[in-house]
């Protein structure tokens, strides 16, 4: 008995790292009013990211990000997906270049 709680406990050290390695699905962040929703998007360390940009605006918007090497241009009323990562953790901001009010972060965990 006490021989399977050791291959046990073994077998959680062992695929515990691999399973928190695992990238999450898609993340949407939809622009409307000016504003990114959510504003404040968490993901894991480590991983490759999708982010899902939903510009539900009747104007376009451009996800724009310094610190992530990223920059798209989403037409009025439709999607672009845009990857990031591996990342370190900390906090990466993003805005909209067209109205730079317009602020979000992703958190890196």
């Amino acid at each position: 008995m006490f021989r399977f709680a050791v291959i046990g406990v073994l077998l959680l050290v062992l695929v515990a790292p691999a399973a928190a390695q695992t990238p999450p699905g898609p993340i949407t962040i939809t622009i409307r009013d000016n504003q990114f929703v959510p504003a404040e998007v968490a993901v894991p360390a480590g991983v490759k990211v999708e982010l899902v940009i939903r510009n539900e605006q009747q104007k376009p918007a451009e996800f724009e990000s310094n610190v992530l090497h990223r920059e798209k241009v989403v037409p009025p009323g439709s999607a672009a997906s845009i990857f990031v990562g591996p990342l370190k953790p900390g906090r990466y901001e993003f805005f909209d270049d067209f109205h730079p009010a317009t602020k979000g972060v992703v958190v890196v965990k």
